[in-house]
């Protein structure tokens, strides 16, 4: 690939604020540009990488929608997660050296390939860079933390209320609308993230749409009462 090429894929990408440190000078910018080493295509239903496969580099999501995945032991797929544009994938690959988990294009998608070897020689050189991978890092961390306690303590309502909103937020700092949204997974794959069954899923949108709190088209959904789904959310943490 020539420089040029790689040169678009961070400093013009408008995406660059949301996956690459901000506030960088032009030079420690042309020293990132160089990170990115190619794009990779990947088709809906395509994998990006899978359980056990060995750790090369971390993906930044340039377009698309992914859920991360294991298999459990009666070789049912449990979601443990849902990336969009933007959201850098792959972290749980650094651990041990090989992912724990497959993640799947739930649309197609196009990623840039971060080489992590790459990425820790630059860190050392670009502290904001360092900085920045410790972020990710931390907000992985923090996003676990919070699906745990939502698995661990919410009635079914509060964590169907607690998706949507978390969904709507990470949309909407991308620039899209706060209160609609077109799903990228299905009601099954939603479900088994949260830790619900499917039937559970339908009958929690049907009583949000019964209380005129969303509005739902098979895959758009409209959030009507942001507030609404707020409490439902909060009077959970204010019971515990």
């Amino acid at each position: 690939m020539n420089p040029q090429t790689i040169k678009v894929a961070c400093s013009n990408c408008n995406l660059r604020e949301l996956c690459m440190p901000v506030g960088l000078n032009e030079q420690q910018l042309q020293r990132i540009d160089d990170i990115v080493a190619v794009r990779r295509k990947i088709k809906r239903g395509g994998t990006l990488f899978r359980n056990g496969e060995s750790f090369t580099s971390l993906y930044a999501i340039r377009t698309g929608f992914f859920k991360t995945c294991v298999a459990t032991e009666d070789g049912r797929d449990q979601v443990t997660g849902f990336q969009m544009a933007g959201e850098i994938i792959g972290l749980d690959g650094i651990v041990n050296d090989h992912h724990t988990c497959d993640a799947i294009a739930l649309e197609d998608a196009e990623v840039c390939v971060m080489p992590f070897d790459r990425i820790e020689e630059l860190s050392r050189e670009v502290n904001a860079l360092q900085h920045h991978v410790h972020k990710i890092m931390s907000r992985e961390i923090v996003r676990e933390h919070g699906v745990m306690l939502l698995l661990g303590s919410m009635r079914a309502e509060e964590r169907l209320a607690a998706f949507l909103l978390n969904l709507v937020q990470r949309l909407h700092a991308r620039g899209f609308s706060q209160s609609e949204l077109v799903l990228r997974m299905t009601r099954e794959e939603i479900g088994s993230y949260l830790g619900l069954k499917l039937e559970t899923v339908s009958r929690t949108f049907s009583k949000f749409v019964e209380d005129g709190t969303v509005e739902v088209k098979q895959r758009h959904v409209r959030i009507l009462d942001t507030e609404a789904l707020k409490r439902i959310v909060n009077n959970q943490q204010a019971c515990h």
